[in-house]
């Protein structure tokens, strides 16, 4: 199975940080968003990877490509632990790309596949969205495809005040953590959404995807939503994820997510505890502006 990353949005939410540099290569900790993107790929049993990307985004490639000058200088300073690492990014798998002309939404960026996927069913994998699990949450909608021989996207349980930030889905548990889909909307009101059930940035799909794109308008926001194509598929099933989703969409969850993934770092964690303890007690011990201005 081949994977599809689109990763081609102008990331306005994370300016300036992204005017010359994509979202997807923000770190989170140690590594860019993207590469725990294609981990995870390769973790599902998946090697053959297209990336969707857009203006000013060379960066991804420039990072997943070799870099000989980097790599001799590593090698004569005897770094070795730092130049396996550069080594072993370059050898994840084989990543092609692909442009997308035109900003014109996330079905349109999936369209731009079509002629490398083929006729075989294939995984999409939103490339600002990290997952962490025992199984990986791709190979757990692998498993659902093999079972089902159907399309299958990840789910979340959401909170209602988020609803609206997501495509929602209604069904049916057919099994435990496993619903048939009736029904997707992208990002409709509160009020109006079918469950609190949102579509969290992983996808297996049959080839049959890229006609219903095809026959898809401009939806929410002007642009070709995926959710609307989905919805137009015959049979569809949803997996409540067995793990956590990170959604790398605005600073603060950015932020923290980056935070999380220190505290699985045994050189790292008792260090960022101490700091987080000290400015916390530092937040609490010193008097407001207003309480300065007061004793004075």
């Amino acid at each position: 199975m081949k994977a599809v990353i689109p990763a081609a949005g102008f990331g306005t939410r994370f300016l300036p940080a992204t005017k010359a540099q994509p979202k997807e290569m923000l770190p989170v900790f140690d590594k860019p968003t993207i590469q725990y993107v294609i981990e995870e790929a390769v973790a599902s049993g998946i090697d053959d990877i297209l990336i969707v990307t857009g203006k000013n985004k060379r960066s991804i490639e420039d990072h997943f490509d070799k870099s000989f000058e980097l790599e001799y200088t590593l090698k004569q300073a005897g770094k070795t632990k730092y130049l396996k690492q550069v080594q072993d990014i370059t050898d994840l798998a084989d990543i092609c790309y692909i442009r997308q002309k035109e900003q014109k939404g996330l079905g349109d960026a999936i369209y731009c596949a079509k002629k490398h996927v083929g006729d075989e069913p294939f995984a999409v994998m939103l490339g600002d969205t990290i997952t962490k699990g025992k199984t990986p949450c791709t190979k757990q909608l692998i498993d659902i495809y093999n079972k089902y021989e159907a399309s299958a996207i990840s789910l979340e349980r959401v909170p209602q005040e988020k609803v609206e930030r997501y495509g929602i889905i209604k069904g049916v548990e057919i099994e435990q953590d496993v619903y048939q889909i009736d029904e997707l909307v992208e990002k409709p009101p509160v009020n109006e959404a079918p469950s609190n059930l949102a579509i969290m940035g992983r996808y297996v799909l049959t080839p049959d995807i890229f006609d219903k794109i095809k026959e898809t308008g401009a939806g929410v926001g002007g642009e070709i939503q995926l959710t609307d194509a989905l919805a137009k598929l015959d049979k569809i099933y949803g997996n409540t994820f067995e793990g956590k989703t990170y959604d790398i969409g605005n600073r603060l969850e950015w932020l923290k997510t980056s935070i999380e993934f220190a505290m699985d770092d045994e050189e790292s964690k008792n260090d960022l505890i101490n700091y987080m303890k000290e400015i916390i007690c530092l937040l609490y011990t010193s008097p407001s502006p207003r309480d300065r201005s007061v004793s004075r």
